[in-house]
């Protein structure tokens, strides 16, 4: 799972959010004037499922009491499913069902948004301003791999699912009084400031995604397919990384893949200062972490360096001295 924050797909996001918000309309605009009202897609907040563009415009750019001229106004949340978690989808819901969900999806995340903040009064999506967009295509940028090797051109559809939503929220709430952003990533340790403008922590955001998505969808993710271990293997220490490759080749069934999983948060979060502290906490399945570090490493054999007819002679000689021995 995919989530993150920006200012915004194009660029700015201290003055109108007019351009971003034609920006995301770029699959309704595409279809020339040919869509129906069926496949027109609208936008939605939780509440409704039928916002129109101009809307959404109006409302993010006159929710900016006390703001000045160089603060951001608005910020762009990008939630993006991988491909293994669409074919979950979609083999449950198909299509559509799959629209339909991920847009429900995207209200609870806008619920974790809001209490990330930890301010009085911002409790859930609905104290948020903030409007929702399904987007059925990804296309090429220049700055892609492929763009930049020649294989595909800026513009390009890209293949496969590529169903995601963007989200569009105001820096204020709803009353347009208390200022809310994720640039602040003091994540509590500055007590008086964080009093005064709340806090963000943005890698316990994105993990929320992840634990929601799991828990909505029931889908078994893998080691390898959570935050914890790509944040890890990224950014962490020796330590912190020799417990994952630890976690990663312990030969468990898939109902034991959340107890691994649990503890790769915590070896993320550096609750572990050694192996051994972490195989103690991990209860039943730290005798399975014990048992493979008890495990003899496997040498393979060197050659000998002795000749073939040496080591023949050699033979015969012992057992002539046992013959001789009778």
């Amino acid at each position: 799972m995919y989530i993150n924050i920006t200012a915004s797909e194009t660029g700015n996001n201290k003055g109108s959010s007019g351009a971003l918000v034609n920006y995301l309309e770029k699959e309704n605009d595409l279809k020339n004037g040919k869509n129906s009202v069926s496949d027109y897609e609208n936008w939605f907040n939780g509440a409704r499922n039928d916002i129109k563009r101009q809307e959404v415009r109006v409302k993010i750019d006159n929710n900016i009491a006390k703001l000045g001229r160089d603060d951001s106004k608005f910020f762009l949340i990008n939630i993006s499913p991988s491909q293994k978690e669409l074919a979950h989808l979609y083999d449950l819901y198909g299509k559509k069902g799959t629209k339909e969900k991920l847009k429900e999806f995207a209200v609870k995340v806008m619920d974790e948004y809001a209490r990330n903040f930890k301010r009085t009064g911002i409790n859930s999506h609905k104290d948020l301003l903030w409007y929702g967009k399904h987007e059925n295509f990804r296309y090429y940028k220049h700055t892609d791999k492929e763009v930049k090797d020649g294989t595909r051109k800026t513009g390009e559809r890209k293949d496969g699912r590529q169903d995601h939503i963007q989200i569009i929220v105001s820096r204020k709430d709803t009353t347009n009084r208390i200022k809310l952003s994720p640039q602040n990533t003091s994540k509590g340790k500055n007590k008086e400031h964080s009093a005064k403008l709340g806090e963000f922590n943005r890698t316990a955001f994105k993990q929320s995604g992840e634990n929601l998505f799991d828990a909505l969808f029931d889908f078994d993710r893998g080691l390898k397919d959570t935050l914890a271990y790509t944040n890890t293997m990224q950014n962490g220490t020796i330590i912190q990384k020799t417990q994952m490759n630890l976690l990663e080749n312990i030969p468990i069934p898939k109902t034991d893949q959340t107890i691994i999983n649990d503890l790769a948060k915590s070896v993320t979060e550096g609750v572990f200062e050694s192996v051994g502290e972490m195989i103690s906490t991990a209860g039943k399945m730290g005798a399975d972490l014990l048992n493979i570090l008890m495990e003899p490493v496997y040498v393979a054999p060197q050659a000998d360096p002795i000749e073939p007819k040496k080591r023949k002679k050699k033979k015969k000689n012992i057992e002539h001295s046992r013959g001789l021995s009778f």
